[in-house]
């Protein structure tokens, strides 16, 4: 498996997916798995690249392109840009919590908070014409 080393990289590997899943296993690819260029089975954190791969997570859930949310199993879910014009169109398909964008953010006191946007709010005008 060639690693992608960058965000632009793993960015990459999301468009060509698609749909790709976190960390968590499931029926389409997991991204740190990509990142790490290897199976990673157990806890990602252990992994001796652990550190690379959460800094490429960071900026790819950061990126305009993708967007994060809980779309497979209630697990965090990397949807890129160009399949958002066909997930809005199926979007009463979805349980609303599936599609909600989720963002996650350190606090002052280090603790993580969950930030939430539902749909349709996330979806840019130009996607939503579309």
């Amino acid at each position: 498996m060639n690693a992608p080393s960058s965000a632009a990289s793993a960015i990459a590997f999301v468009e060509a997916h698609g749909v790709v899943l976190a960390s968590a296993k499931g029926s389409v690819p997991r991204l740190i798995e990509a990142i790490a260029g290897e199976p990673i089975s157990g806890n990602w954190w252990s992994h001796p690249r652990a550190s690379a791969i959460y800094n490429v997570l960071v900026e790819v859930s950061e990126s305009e392109q993708v967007l994060v949310c809980r779309l497979i199993n209630g697990k965090v879910t990397l949807v890129h840009r160009r399949l958002w014009p066909a997930l809005v169109r199926l979007a009463d398909q979805f349980a609303p919590e599936q599609i909600i964008k989720v963002h996650e953010e350190h606090t002052p006191s280090g603790r993580h908070a969950v930030l939430e946007l539902p749909f349709p709010q996330w979806v840019p005008p130009e996607v939503a014409q579309e």
